[in-house]
């Protein structure tokens, strides 16, 4: 079978990570990644191997700096099937006319507004709803972390009523230019965007959502409180979050106290750049009482969402009918167990 021609259309944070992602399919090539300037990345993507493309007036930038193109973002847009754009959030609708134009699928990212597709995407809670969409969204990653937490204790215990306060990380490890640096900066727009986003793909769910910006570059964290319809035991709940796709349930008992720790698990796992794929759940920070559930996750911004965009180009591409069997797929290729 012939592999499926994807381009990246900005080769940053995500953009770099679903390149390599998707490189590592065997029913999949990276045809080309876009870069606006002449950066370390464009560099970095050169040395692995990426042809670059460019927008037409950057094409003397990269000249000077002594980097090949192999053309500009429109020739891109001629060679593949589909397009992952990874630009920043709110210029998708730029882009979106020029992937119209040339005919091609394109999955765009949480940054961008549901609107803009009118379908967004979760590799458990709603493959088949991208099931050969010419456009589709992967989701943000703190709603990612949340539907794959919420969504399979839904299915199995009705939840009345979620309350999510977020834990923000100020910025990415690679940023020197946000912050706070020495500051917790409340979200005072509520609720936060993240509950519509969620119901974007679970519209039954009562959902609010508080969020608070830290001092911390490396992880997001969710205070998870849930109303369910009846009564649970903890137990039960700590059996649908070992049985669930991408959640890793880990204890403080095994020196796992704090995000910090976890990204070190990650180094450890020999991950690719350091990432957790995973949503991590705190086994012994799991809580049912009554109806009412408590527990606490933490979310890797850089990279969960890596796997929900392999996943949705099989799903746009009518490449795998069954999320379970892509989902294996790609996990396999990435390394993620999160069963042992």
């Amino acid at each position: 079978m012939a592999k499926v021609k994807v381009g990246i259309n900005g080769y940053g944070t995500i953009g770099k990570r679903v390149a390599k992602a998707v490189s590592m399919q065997k029913d999949m090539e990276v045809v080309g990644v876009t870069k606006t300037r002449p950066t370390f990345e464009a560099h970095a993507a050169a040395l692995c191997g990426f042809d670059l493309y460019v927008p037409e007036a950057s094409v003397q930038l990269f000249k000077d700096a002594g980097l090949k193109t192999a053309g500009t973002v429109s020739d891109l847009c001629k060679k593949v099937d589909i397009m992952v754009d990874c630009t920043p959030g709110n210029v998708g609708e730029f882009y979106k006319a020029e992937y119209e134009a040339a005919g091609i699928k394109a999955i765009f990212q949480g940054g961008e507004d549901h609107s803009l597709t009118g379908i967004s995407f979760n590799s458990t809670a709603n493959y088949n709803e991208s099931w050969g969409a010419q456009f589709s969204r992967v989701v943000s990653c703190n709603t990612t972390g949340l539907l794959r937490t919420l969504n399979p204790i839904d299915k199995k215990f009705k939840i009345k009523n979620a309350f999510v306060t977020i834990v923000r990380r100020a910025a990415d490890p690679g940023d020197s230019k946000n912050g706070p640096i020495n500051a917790l900066e409340p979200s005072l727009k509520l609720p936060t965007h993240h509950g519509p986003d969620v119901k974007s793909i679970m519209p039954w769910l009562n959902i609010n959502t508080m969020a608070i910006k830290a001092s911390t570059t490396l992880m997001h964290m969710h205070s998870v409180t849930l109303e369910l319809d009846k009564e649970v035991k903890t137990e039960e709940i700590v059996e649908i979050m070992r049985s669930s796709s991408r959640v890793r349930l880990i204890k403080s008992s095994s020196g796992i106290k704090t995000t910090a720790e976890v990204m070190e698990f990650a180094k450890e796992l020999g991950r690719d750049r350091s990432d957790m794929y995973e949503i991590v759940v705190w086994e012994d920070g799991i809580k049912a009482v009554g109806n009412m559930v408590y527990f606490y996750q933490a979310i890797h911004q850089e990279s969960d969402v890596v796997p929900e965009n392999v996943d949705c180009i099989r799903s746009m591409c009518k490449m795998e009918e069954e999320a379970s069997r892509s989902v294996k797929e790609t996990d396999k290729a990435l390394g993620i167990c999160t069963k042992g």
